[in-house]
């Protein structure tokens, strides 16, 4: 069953993201030889450059989550754009790689128009199959886990997220679970 692990890495602003937990995860899949689609949000990459660039050189594919996590169905055409362009110019000056064609819109909010405007700057709009909420403060490791390997199906893409620690302490029975794991331009 082949499937593709996607993170999201978007700048923490709740509880339950500890020092460290987003080197755990990259540490863990390159010691598992798993190569996984990153999401960057701009303003992660700038806060975080050198873990952005250890992900592009890990191998792993790199797309972008925008810059400021806004939902893009609430800015104008000029902001999307400028939104778009901010968060690429960050992608490519901290981890050394253009994000296109991949492009993950902040809570998947998208619409016709967002699909269209970033058709037009060269972007894919990646959603997923299966999310675990691994935001949610009251989810225990084994509730994402149970979320993940419960739901995929071959051909499935899964969502994750770099800040919250019940991921990083979930992610290595998922990896155990999934045998065939596979960046997105591979499925």
């Amino acid at each position: 069953m082949r499937v593709a692990l996607t993170f999201d890495a978007e700048h923490p602003s709740r509880a339950g993201c500890r020092p460290g937990v987003q080197e755990a995860i990259v540490d863990l899949l390159a010691r598992r030889g798993v190569r996984a689609t990153f999401f960057l949000q701009g303003r992660w990459a700038t806060a975080y450059p050198g873990l952005a660039r250890r992900i592009a050189e890990d191998g792993h594919l790199v797309g972008s989550h925008s810059h400021w996590h806004a939902r893009l169905p609430l800015l104008t055409d000029d902001g999307l754009r400028q939104d778009v362009a901010a968060s690429a110019a960050a992608i490519e000056a901290t981890a050394g790689v253009d994000p296109r064609p991949w492009f993950r819109a902040p809570y998947g909010d998208v619409d016709d128009r967002v699909i269209g405007v970033l058709g037009d700057l060269g972007y894919r709009h990646a959603g997923w199959d299966v999310i675990a909420p691994d935001w949610e403060e009251e989810r225990s490791a084994a509730e994402i886990e149970a979320a993940v390997v419960e739901q995929v199906t071959d051909g499935d893409v899964v969502v994750l997220h770099t800040w919250p620690s019940r991921t990083a302490e979930a992610l290595p029975r998922i990896l155990e679970r999934l045998d065939d794991l596979v960046t997105l331009d591979e499925l």
